[in-house]
């Protein structure tokens, strides 16, 4: 069952994290870059700030997904932010990671009668092709700083909604 998480969830979200954020970039991010990560999405502080500029979801431990509002396009549409969308890997292709996202999804129609999801995948990350089954398109792609001389080489994917 997915439901929006609460502050009370934040050391369930960092346990996951440890799992799979970790394994999801040790191929793709240097050890360095994995540690500055971790405490820059992951520390309380940070799942606290996350939480009061939009919403997680949880699903009892087996995944989590968070979006955020961010903006208008040039165009006057509102956009979001996918921030996060992992799925534990004991939990993955069980169709789990489809119904985050579709909650994530759904959360923003019931705000908005029109807007745009985007959300950055790293370049290296296997689950482009997740993204793209989902209807997500490649809308740009960049070398995106994000402190201490790393960088996040992303595409930005992007769903009409």
């Amino acid at each position: 069952m997915i439901r929006q998480a609460s502050t009370n969830d934040i050391p369930l979200i960092r346990a996951m994290a440890e799992v799979v954020f970790r394994r999801t970039y040790k191929e793709i991010l240097s050890p360095e870059q994995m540690e500055y990560m971790m405490d820059m999405m992951y520390s309380e502080e940070s799942l606290l700030k996350q939480m009061e500029d939009g919403v997680f979801f949880i699903c009892d431990g087996r995944g989590y997904a968070s979006v955020r509002p961010d903006g208008n396009t040039s165009d006057g549409m509102p956009r979001y932010h996918l921030e996060k969308l992992y799925v534990m890997p004991e939990a993955q292709k069980t169709g789990l990671g489809k119904e985050l996202f579709e909650t994530a999804c759904g959360w923003v129609k019931a705000r908005e009668n029109r807007a745009l999801l985007e959300l950055n995948v790293n370049r290296g990350n296997p689950s482009l092709g997740f993204y793209e089954h989902l209807g997500m398109t490649r809308a740009r792609s960049g070398d995106f700083p994000i402190g201490n001389g790393f960088y996040m080489n992303d595409y930005i994917m992007a769903l009409n909604l």
